[in-house]
């Protein structure tokens, strides 16, 4: 077999095994979509169809935080000796970090398609056709995502480390992203780190498949917070999911290349990490 696809259908497994973490993300995924469709839909007056615009976010958003956290796990498989045990293969670090990238991107695409399932029950109103390319760009984001994840935990080096790291990045990153929020009602010093966030740009493209309107001028696209306008240029949808191509390649990159030359043998993994004891 493939080590690639070894790997990800070890890590698939090794997830779907831990019930109380399969339950507990979906279940915070579903509340989240409920919370927020109720208590945010008096903020998009003037928005059509805006059970799709606000849940849209969410699901992005589950897709998003469930990439970066399961980026730790490549924490617990080193500290437990089972990465040593591969590395004895001839298996390059370059397919084990693939295979972490991938596996992570399908659980949080998985979950983002039951998050966008529950949406369904509650307003959300898509074709097959959506729903399909729905999927595939929450795959797209998720392995862009997985790949900065998977960077912040070679980096970091212990799951302490990487549950602040990530922490720091993911919710500045969610609530300047418009994915709950607007971005045409933020102030003005907030639109510079709008525009430098990646989040950002998924959100958008990710909304305007789930909108569907092709009739928007890029005008109104602005309006809505699906474009933007950087001096005489308009960041479309297109482009943005184009940006986060982009980012995800370079992060890939750069990734690889830090875990080809990482020293494995003083990652440590806090004993409390939540979830338990690391996996085999």
């Amino acid at each position: 077999m493939n080590p690639v696809q070894a790997i990800i259908q070890r890590n698939i497994r090794k997830y779907l095994r831990s019930k109380s973490r399969v339950f507990g993300t979906l279940i915070m995924s579903i509340f989240m979509v409920v919370m927020f469709s109720f208590l945010m839909k008096s903020a998009m007056k003037g928005i059509d169809a805006p059970m799709n615009y606000l849940i849209a976010g969410v699901v992005i958003m589950s897709v998003f935080q469930t990439s970066i956290n399961n980026s730790s796990d490549i924490l617990t498989d080193i500290a437990s000796g089972y990465l040593k045990e591969v590395l004895v293969a001839p298996v390059s670090r370059t397919q084990i970090a693939a295979g972490q990238i991938i596996s992570s991107a399908i659980i949080s695409t998985i979950q983002g398609l039951v998050t966008l399932i529950a949406g369904l029950f509650l307003g959300l109103h898509v074709t097959v056709i959506q729903i399909i390319l729905l999927v595939c760009i929450m795959f797209i984001s998720a392995v862009s995502f997985s790949a900065i994840g998977l960077f912040l935990a070679v980096v970091s080096r212990n799951s302490p480390s990487f549950q602040t790291m990530s922490s720091m990045i993911t919710m500045p990153l969610t609530f300047v992203s418009g994915a709950y929020i607007p971005t045409t009602i933020m102030p003005a010093f907030l639109m510079p780190v709008v525009y430098l966030n990646p989040l950002t740009y998924t959100t958008s493209a990710f909304r305007y498949v789930a909108l569907h309107d092709t009739t928007m001028t890029q005008a109104e696209l602005v309006a809505q917070g699906m474009a933007f306008k950087l001096g005489n240029f308009i960041v479309t949808p297109a482009m943005g999911l184009g940006i986060t191509i982009l980012i995800g390649a370079f992060f890939l990159w750069l990734c690889v290349k830090k875990f080809d030359h990482a020293d494995f043998s003083s990652i440590k993994v806090s004993k409390g990490r939540p979830g338990g004891g690391p996996g085999r």
